[in-house]
């Protein structure tokens, strides 16, 4: 092997990817690594979000440096029965603090940009063109590919930063105004709607319009326009900054390790949603990507002479125990897309943001305890209960592998 091989290779430069380079970097200094990356910029364009209880101490600990939004306010719910301040602190940190934050602090040469990944095997990677990086470990962190294997939905949404005229008022996040119109977009059919926003100074806000839909179609247009339109009818005139669309997977069921196998390299190793690390539910995916992080780092460091093949296999068995813990969501998932009909899919979350605030963190947080899961089945259903018995015993909606427009 030659004398320039990295110890370890990264394919893919966004959240899962970056923060095993941050990790590395600062918990494993002797460890030898590149990003390589296909775009120009580490993260892409993208707003991750969690709550704070979502992170231990090394978590928060690893994303102290960055410049992220706080809210320790608490956030707002709406729905068309009622409105709810739940007290738990948020967090939100946007790509672009991401890559200025790790350009800042990683080593120059630790990272590549316009580094199309061609092949990767478990000794490096091949780049588009023929280049060769060689490694001893090879990290797989690219996008989530649909797979046949999995079932599922598509959370689809469009957001918008603006800098308003005049002061917006709001002191809090808003997670989920679901009072607005049911109606998907154009093309979509229906489905679950609801509108996210974050007050990000006294003049500037973030907009964002959220469908849990059948299939990965977009109406950019249509949401832009009702994005804007909600905003107007809040007083929030002005600029828009910036603006983000995201189509990403809600998970209802299916084999991991079979869609896995799908996409796996002899050797390399899987992290990142494409790896299974993601919450079935509700999508989130960035404490989960600080938890393999640092767990990846940890490894690396107390036994350096880790394989390529132990690091493959430390990783999938990671996403193993994730999926398993994460039954209860996907059987969730199923209820909210089989369960009720697309358009009274608001009933389900109304639902479950009635009950107590610290079930919802740890439901956010994928910690749900028995107890927890008890309470959110129990009492009267949300949808009829011949709906909710088929969808429990299904296996979910095969996950569309149509490219997402």
């Amino acid at each position: 092997m030659s004398e320039r091989a990295y110890d370890v290779a990264i394919a893919g430069g966004g959240l899962a990817g970056g923060l095993i380079a941050l990790a590395l970097h600062r918990r494993a200094p002797d460890v030898r690594f590149i990003v390589l990356e296909a775009g120009e910029v580490l993260g892409g364009n993208h707003r991750w979000s969690w709550f704070e209880t979502d992170l231990g101490e090394d978590g928060d600990t690893l994303l102290a440096s960055f410049a992220i939004n706080r809210w320790d306010e608490g956030y707002d719910i709406a729905f068309p029965k009622y409105e709810k301040t739940l007290e738990t602190s948020y967090r939100s940190l946007t790509s672009e603090e991401f890559h200025r934050k790790l350009i800042g602090e990683l080593p120059a040469e630790s990272v590549r940009f316009s580094a199309r990944v061609e092949a990767l095997d478990d000794c490096g990677i091949t780049l588009a063109g023929g280049e060769r990086i060689e490694a001893k470990r090879v990290v797989d962190c690219r996008t989530f590919k649909p797979s046949a294997h999995l079932a599922g939905g598509w959370q689809v949404f469009l957001g918008q930063h603006i800098q308003c005229d005049e002061p917006h008022g709001l002191t809090r996040p808003v997670i989920m105004d679901a009072t607005v119109d049911q109606i998907a977009p154009h093309g979509n059919g229906s489905a679950y709607r609801f509108v996210y926003v974050l007050p990000l100074s006294e003049t500037e806000v973030f907009v964002e319009d959220t469908y849990y839909a059948d299939h990965p179609k977009m109406d950019k247009d249509q949401l832009w326009s009702r994005t804007q339109a909600y905003a107007t009818r809040h007083g929030w005139h002005g600029e828009v900054m910036a603006h983000e669309t995201g189509i990403l997977p809600v998970l209802t069921g299916g084999d991991l390790n079979a869609a896995l196998a799908d996409r796996r390299v002899p050797g390399v190793a899987m992290a990142g949603a494409q790896g299974g690390f993601s919450h079935p539910l509700t999508s989130y995916t960035l404490p989960f990507a600080v938890e393999n992080a640092l767990a990846i780092a940890e490894l690396l460091k107390s036994a350096p002479s880790t394989t390529a093949n132990e690091l493959a296999t430390f990783c999938q068995k990671r996403a193993d125990a994730h999926w398993r813990r994460t039954g209860f969501y996907r059987l969730l998932s199923r209820m909210l897309f089989e369960a009720a009909n697309p358009e009274e899919r608001v009933v389900v979350f109304q639902h479950f943001y009635d009950l107590s605030d610290d079930l919802v963190e740890r439901f956010y947080a994928g910690g749900s305890t028995w107890s927890d899961k008890v309470r959110i089945l129990s009492g009267e259903p949300p949808v009829p209960i011949s709906r909710a018995i088929k969808a429990l015993l299904s296996r979910g909606t095969p996950l569309s592998t149509e490219k997402p427009a």
